[in-house]
């Protein structure tokens, strides 16, 4: 059997959510399908499928991989061939960047193009892309915004349900991600760095490290963590001042 008919099999046995099945389908079509769909299941692909990792971002190449792991796991549970030909295959070594960001008063200062209130909103509320595609004005109420269901349908997890007060800028989203992106790209950010900023106004604000928890939604503390303990230059200057001050001072 061809990996373009197991494909169509694959994708409904898959147990993965709604977001996750998204993505595992981008990624075949656009990485893996090409050089893949066309051979049978039984043929030893390996050698292509490790040049074509190989070829692609750190990050995409580590997901293009576990993509293809899954469809041969499925494809041998189901009797459709004995061995796996993704067993060995190596992504290259993912370098983790600090995500750049903005502080609301940077954010606030800058023309974001015909996407000013909508990158506004985004920063005063912390919310997902996914999330903030499909708010309506209805979904604003009692001085909230209700967050309760994403583009991909259900929200990411049981924590992403929540309400974040409202502080104003809504606008609908442009219905695609690319349009909003190019915008904010100018600016050297990603659509994600807004939440970035929103974590870093609830820490400047003082707000409890639980608190900021449950307003972006996470379900791992850890992750809140990551982000909302993020350090600016300015704040290492200010913390040298003080331990300057703190030592020149008269005892």
């Amino acid at each position: 059997m061809r990996v373009d008919e197991w494909i169509e099999t694959f994708w409904t046995i898959l147990n993965v959510k709604p977001k996750s099945l998204y993505d595992y389908k981008r990624l075949y079509l656009r990485h893996l399908q090409p050089i893949l769909g066309h051979r049978d299941l039984s043929e030893n692909i390996k050698v292509d499928l490790q040049r074509k990792i190989l070829e692609l971002p750190p990050q995409t190449a580590k997901h293009a991989l576990m993509v293809a792991k899954s469809i041969w796991r499925e494809a041998i549970l189901f009797g459709l061939c004995e061995n796996n030909p993704t067993t060995g295959v190596r992504p290259p070594r993912v370098q983790v960047k600090e995500r750049a960001f903005y502080t609301w008063e940077e954010v606030d200062a800058r023309d974001w193009g015909r996407y000013n209130n909508q990158v506004r909103f985004l920063a005063l509320h912390g919310l997902r892309w996914s999330e903030a595609v499909v708010l309506t004005e209805k979904d604003i109420r009692d001085g909230y915004v209700w967050i309760e269901k994403s583009f991909y349908g259900s929200c990411k997890s049981k924590s992403s349900r929540r309400k974040v007060p409202y502080l104003g800028f809504f606008e609908p989203l442009p219905k695609t991600y690319k349009a909003l992106r190019t915008a904010v790209n100018k600016h050297a950010v990603t659509i994600h760095s807004f939440r970035k900023t929103y974590a870093y106004l609830l820490k400047t604000q003082g707000l409890h490290v639980t608190t900021a928890q449950r307003l972006l939604g996470h379900s791992d503390p850890i992750m809140t963590l990551k982000v909302y303990t993020a350090v600016r230059d300015d704040e290492i200057n200010f913390a040298a001042d003080k331990l300057k001050g703190y030592i020149e001072s008269p005892k």
